[in-house]
This record gives structure tokens, sequence and C-alpha cells, in this order.
């Protein structure tokens, strides 16, 4: 299996910039299926905020991390949750 680093960072960064509680973002790498999965863990109150109106944001997040695995020579699914 590839490394995920680049792939975490980036959902790191995007996690905290859409976050209005930064402090309370954690990012972790869940190996245990068939495609690796970060999963994306903010505040309550930052939940809608990570995900917007229909998901679009959360799409366009995944969408960017997916590019970031891709450059890490892998493919990864993105999940949310507070």
């Amino acid at each position: 299996m590839s490394d995920l680093s680049k792939a975490t960072e980036v959902a790191e960064y995007l996690a905290k910039a859409l976050a209005d509680e930064p402090d309370a973002v954690s990012v972790a790498v869940n190996t245990e299926g068939d495609t690796p999965q970060i999963d994306v863990t903010v505040a309550q109150g930052d939940l809608g905020r990570v995900i917007g109106k229909r998901g679009r944001v959360a799409n366009a997040f995944r969408t960017v991390v997916r590019a970031a695995a891709h450059q890490d020579g892998s493919s990864v699914d993105v999940e949310f949750d507070s």
C-alpha cells in the first residue's frame, strides 16, 4: 500500500480551514478495508460547514483529497464525523 501522507495533510488543512473550531479537528487513516479511508472528525457545530448544502463542500473536499492521494500513488475514501 502506498503512503497517504500528502492526502492526510490536505484533508487536515481543508478541515481546519473550514471549521470554526480548528483545534477540534482530527484526521485518521483507516486501512482496514479494500480502500484506505481518511476519517475526518470535527466539532458538532462544524459538521454542517464541512458537509455544506446538499453535500457540495464535502464532494469538493473528497475530490481534492483524492487528487492528493493520486499523487501519493493510492486511492482513498473520505468520511466525516463529529
